[in-house]
């Protein structure tokens, strides 16, 4: 995709663990050893557009994380490449450091990604005055102009982290991501950690700063509450890939992949009646190991609707509504957009699917 401020082309990343010390000794004497990688990002192409908010929302071990931490410039991709405003920043192979400062990243807990001895004034100015933003001489009112933007006394310069509480440390942490000035910011689970009343102070952070400073937002999350309050746009993720995106409203009144669905059917809901009670419909079967991913669909072992070909054809991500992509083979396509294909939809809707 490259209509977007911020692209991903093609973006994968594998690991490749160590051997465990037996198959150390068997590759020592010449036997063979499989080594195999884990897909955490598997070609994924993702666009977001100047001054939006995406949601990116999956299981835990989807890739997530992986993927917004090369979106920062923290891991170079294994292949494609990244690029901003068309400017590329990021490709196969790159070294993290040469990297842009127009992406900075929020971690999910605020505690480890602060130094525990160093002042807060310090952690904050130590970026900007290292990329020239800023002089050494006006660091101290630098910095103490961005604790105010946050939230937070300009008098908490002196303080270590140890200091503050869950979420003024998470403040801090934002603060410090916003003093590089970026165009971007990746938030990692920001508010995974916190207190439900802390978490909604931080959410309304969140949409004050994008509104003041027009900033970009890849939030990457699991709740899907903060995701439909926060988010313009949402990108649906599963074991590394992307499965469905779209308009957030659209998605979440709409959803056009089965996992999607499977997401939403998952969260506990009220039932306002007569002998009411918590409705909870969890997803079933577990997550395939990333080292061993199935074939075809990855989401076919657990989806309700898989048929022959979805255990051996893997479906792109295709247009299924305007401005909205979906990956299945059978998702529910609107008549009036042109998918390049000239055969009907198949359909997945009121919890069936008409297969070919």
């Amino acid at each position: 995709m490259t209509d977007g401020f911020v692209t991903a082309s093609g973006v994968s990343r594998h690991f490749t663990p160590s051997l465990p010390l037996g198959e150390r000794i068997v590759a020592a004497f010449g036997g063979a050893v499989e080594r195999r990688s884990v897909r955490a990002v598997d070609q994924v192409d993702l666009s977001l557009r100047k001054g939006e908010a995406l949601g990116l929302v999956g299981e835990s071990g989807c890739g997530k994380t992986t993927l917004g931490r090369m979106i920062a410039g923290i891991l170079p991709p294994s292949d494609g490449a990244l690029a901003i405003a068309g400017e590329p920043v990021m490709t196969c192979g790159a070294s993290p450091r040469k990297t842009t400062t127009r992406v900075q990243m929020v971690f999910q807990d605020p505690f480890a990604s602060l130094d525990p001895r160093m002042r807060i004034g310090d952690a904050l100015a130590e970026g900007p005055i290292h990329h020239g933003l800023v002089s050494k001489a006006g660091a101290v009112a630098y910095v103490r102009d961005w604790l105010g933007q946050v939230g937070l006394e300009p008098d908490y310069v002196s303080r270590y982290p140890h200091q503050f509480s869950g979420g003024q440390r998470q403040r801090v942490a934002i603060a410090r991501a916003l003093a590089m000035r970026p165009d971007v910011l990746v938030c990692d689970e920001p508010v995974a950690s916190l207190d439900v009343s802390i978490q909604a102070q931080i959410i309304n952070l969140f949409l004050k700063l994008r509104r003041e400073l027009d900033l970009t937002l890849l939030f990457i999350s699991h709740d899907l509450g903060v995701v439909r309050h926060l988010c313009d746009r949402v990108a649906i993720m599963y074991l590394g890939r992307i499965v469905e995106e779209g308009p957030t409203h659209e998605v979440y009144a709409d959803p056009r992949h089965p996992y999607t669905q499977a997401l939403l059917d998952s969260v506990p809901k009220l039932v306002l009646e007569e002998g009411a009670e918590v409705r909870f419909k969890p997803i079933q079967g577990e997550l395939p190991s990333p080292l061993a991913p199935p074939p075809g669909c990855h989401f076919h072992l657990r989806c309700p609707f898989a048929a022959e070909r979805c255990a051996v054809e893997r479906p792109t991500l295709r247009p299924v509504a305007t401005g909205r992509r979906a990956a299945c083979h059978f998702a529910k396509t609107d008549l009036n957009i042109i998918t390049g294909s000239s055969s009907s939809p198949a359909v997945i809707a009121s919890g069936a699917k008409q297969s070919s």
